[in-house]
């Protein structure tokens, strides 16, 4: 799983994030640092934090995107049909297990995943080798194949959240 802000308090937002999914959807094993990066898709003046966690949940990966989509509103994410928008935060499921997932309102693995710098960044720091299902590579793999140059760092404040 993902989360990511980027919309002040970023750090308050993911943690708030955290603690509800701690709290709703399953224990959290291992997060990554705290990655601050470019918006990827669309311009803004606020750059992204994301963090990748790793969950262990007795939930299905439907029950999972609900209780999702409950925490985004609840920490003021809005949606609109217009692409990529600035939000309060944004968490996406990466992996599910080793689950193979294509349904009308959820994919997985992420179909962006692999695209995605600021998402390969932390995943590898937590799981390099984990293998992705659909396309048999390894998270480092699928990073060091990237063609993605936006910029990526770890985030200077990086704090225990």
């Amino acid at each position: 799983m993902i989360t990511g802000s980027n919309i002040e308090p970023r750090i308050t937002f993911l943690q708030d994030a955290e603690k509800e999914i701690g709290q709703n959807i399953g224990t959290i094993l291992r997060k990554s640092a705290i990655y601050e990066s470019q918006p990827w898709g669309f311009r803004s003046e606020t750059n992204f934090l994301n963090q990748v966690m790793e969950i262990e949940t007795f939930r299905s990966a439907g029950e999972v995107l609900k209780l999702i989509l409950n925490i985004e509103l609840k920490l003021g994410r809005t949606r609109e049909d217009t692409g990529y928008l600035s939000r309060t935060i944004d968490i996406d499921i990466l992996y599910f297990g080793h689950e193979l997932i294509k349904e009308k309102d959820l994919q997985v693995p992420h179909p962006r995943l692999n695209l995605r710098k600021f998402t390969m960044m932390p995943l590898v720091e937590i799981a390099p080798d984990y293998e992705h299902p659909g396309l048999k590579k390894t998270n480092r793999e699928l990073l060091n194949g990237l063609t993605d140059n936006s910029g990526v760092w770890k985030h200077k404040e990086n704090v225990e959240i």
